[in-house]
């Protein structure tokens, strides 16, 4: 049983925009720090945003000023705005959730294509 079920990604022209959620468990959302990578195929996972359980926030330098990230207590749910989204976002992006080091989640990933 996933723990982390994303959605929202697609295929988008520059300057577009996309929201990615990141559902998950009660648990999981009220212990973890959530975050969200990307992977483009022969790099390493890129940490692209992430918020503590305390409300801070940060920002690959690539992203800010574009992309937020929130957190929805009711829906126990993540979300990625992307907006002014480039070629170079595209990639495939997880949701991460880690309540200590020994505990940690990763979703199943969602592909965003960024059309020029």
């Amino acid at each position: 049983q996933a723990q982390l079920v994303e959605s929202g990604g697609g295929l988008v022209q520059a300057g577009g925009s996309l929201r990615l959620s990141c559902a998950t468990s009660r648990y999981i959302f009220a212990f973890s720090t959530m975050a969200w990578f990307r992977r483009v195929p022969g790099k390493q996972h890129e940490l692209v945003a992430n918020t503590t359980l305390d409300g801070r926030t940060n920002y690959a330098d690539s992203v800010k000023g574009r992309f937020t990230i929130s957190r929805d207590s009711v829906k126990n749910t993540v979300y990625l705005q992307m907006n002014t989204l480039k070629p170079e976002d595209t990639a495939v992006y997880y949701c991460y959730a880690q309540i200590s080091p020994r505990t940690e989640y990763w979703g199943q990933g969602t592909q965003v294509t960024v059309s020029s």
